[in-house]
């Protein structure tokens, strides 16, 4: 099996900022590899260092210990222009300029590749177009910027950032504004790139949901902690994903796939499918319930039902809300 190839790689960073002769260390010790074609989430809290060490892997501001290199090459031993030309960055920042039209916007893209005038080639403008066909934006390219929405927006700055046509995207929070079906839509079409266009895509991103249903490698930023890296599944199987959760009242369920509280009353008197008997039990902690001895819940399905005894009276509920409403009525 031919071995993945390294875009980017980390050993031993430290990152950070120095002023007035005195050093902040945001975090240390990192070691990371962004493999070639591969989609990669950074996730952690906030202010736990992730801008940082992005400013760091683009050259914006130096390591304060260790080394990062680019194609094999430390990063701090290419040019600006070079960098540009390998290298595109997809920024939270509100997008200004809104007379100029889709195609123009993404147009600048190509700017670390044209000569002093600017003049684009018939090269450049495929790669433009390519960019738009690719981002799903082709029947915007006409639009002034300021007469599309946010979630196409973020396409078109990623049909910029491809028609850059480098190695590497680095994206910082590109879902953090829009809604969660363009959240899901933007964050699979990156995805997409990564295997149709073999691009190498670094993301910084909260979402812990959609970046384990589309990154094929986490990097969890902790205080205190190297840098955490692993297939979003071995992470939620070793229990390394638990790294981002606040403290230990919190825990990501693998049954569930999803974030639950670490300890939930066991309650023995429910009986039936466990996972239908998971969701049930979440709701009744959520509520505050406790079940009485004398009140049994037997869970069937196929029509789904929930039988509460008590007192050899039976009721019948058909959905957990319905089911939460007569437990409050009987206890």
């Amino acid at each position: 099996m031919k071995a993945e190839s390294t875009i980017l790689e980390g050993k031993l960073v430290s990152i950070g900022y120095t002023k007035s002769n005195s050093t902040n260390i945001l975090a240390e010790s990192l070691s990371f590899q962004l493999k070639k074609g591969k989609l990669t989430c950074l996730l952690g809290p906030n202010g736990v260092g992730k801008s940082t060490l992005v400013k760091t892997i683009l050259g914006q501001i130096p390591s304060l210990s260790g080394d990062i290199s680019f194609l094999n090459k430390n990063i701090n031993h290419y040019p600006a222009k070079s960098l540009a030309q390998n290298i595109s960055v997809v920024l939270t920042d509100k997008i200004t300029g809104g007379n100029l039209t889709v195609q123009q916007l993404v147009s600048l893209g190509r700017t670390p590749f044209t000569n002093w005038l600017g003049k684009l080639t018939p090269e450049d403008n495929k790669i433009i177009l390519d960019a738009l066909k690719a981002t799903k934006t082709y029947y915007l390219k006409d639009q002034f910027i300021s007469e599309i929405s946010d979630g196409q927006l973020q396409k078109v700055m990623i049909a910029r950032a491809l028609a850059q046509d480098g190695n590497l995207i680095i994206l910082d929070e590109p879902t953090a504004h829009l809604d969660l079906v363009n959240r899901y839509e933007i964050m699979h079409l990156l995805r997409d790139i990564t295997q149709e266009q073999g691009k190498s895509i670094l993301i910084v991103t909260h979402d812990l949901d959609i970046a384990i249903e589309t990154a094929d490698e986490l990097w969890i930023m902790q205080c205190g902690s190297p840098l955490l890296c692993g297939t979003p599944e071995d992470l939620i199987l070793s229990g390394g994903i638990n790294q981002l959760l606040p403290n230990e009242q919190l825990i990501y369920d693998p049954g569930l796939g999803k974030i639950r509280p670490t300890q939930i009353s066991s309650y023995p008197n429910i009986q039936g499918p466990d996972h239908i008997k998971q969701w049930l039990k979440l709701a009744l902690q959520k509520n505050h319930i406790q079940l009485p001895d004398d009140l049994k819940i037997e869970i069937k399905v196929s029509p789904l039902t929930f039988n509460l005894t008590k007192n050899q009276s039976t009721q019948v509920a058909d959905n957990i809300e319905k089911t939460i409403q007569l437990i409050q009525q009987l206890i």
